[in-house]
């Protein structure tokens, strides 16, 4: 898999971002599942539950704000979707490819690069195997600017 430019729409505002990981679970399908999840589907960056909320209203779309919450959780529970932290704990959501895959992220405006990383797996492999570990899991962030907020702030 090659990388997949996450494009915004909108400016954000600055976030740090760390990741956490969910075990998959199953989660039922309702009317406000259907539309978070097609509300995930139209936006290619990271969004809070409050954004995708502010998305539905807009859109006509009839979920609360605990509801929207709810789903997202179910939706990552189900590996449907990413999550990562920003620095003030705010979870954030985007729907990803499938696959395992690390993400490459903008400090200050949030774009997302999906990325592989052959050599980290091997890295991470070696290191479990070296210190007797078995189904190990991990998750990489690779945090810096994007070249379009490289060259605003050049411009400055």
């Amino acid at each position: 898999m090659g990388a997949v430019p996450a494009t915004r729409a909108r400016a954000a505002p600055r976030r740090t971002i760390v990741a956490t990981a969910n075990p998959p679970v199953q989660g039922r399908s309702t009317r406000q599942r259907a539309a978070v999840s097609a509300a995930l589907s139209e936006v290619d960056e990271f969004r809070s539950a409050q954004e995708l909320h502010d998305l539905l209203r807009h859109r006509g779309d009839s979920v609360g704000l605990t509801t929207v919450y709810r789903t997202l959780q179910s939706l990552a529970d189900a590996g449907e979707v990413d999550v990562l932290r920003t620095s003030e704990g705010e979870a954030v959501y985007r729907r990803c490819s499938s696959g395992h895959h690390h993400h490459l992220v903008c400090r200050d405006c949030g774009k997302a690069v999906e990325v592989e990383g052959p050599a980290v797996e091997k890295w991470a492999e070696a290191l479990a195997a070296e210190h007797g570990y078995v189904n190990v899991d991990h998750t990489i962030e690779i945090f810096g600017t994007c070249e379009s907020c490289a060259r605003a702030k050049a411009k400055d």
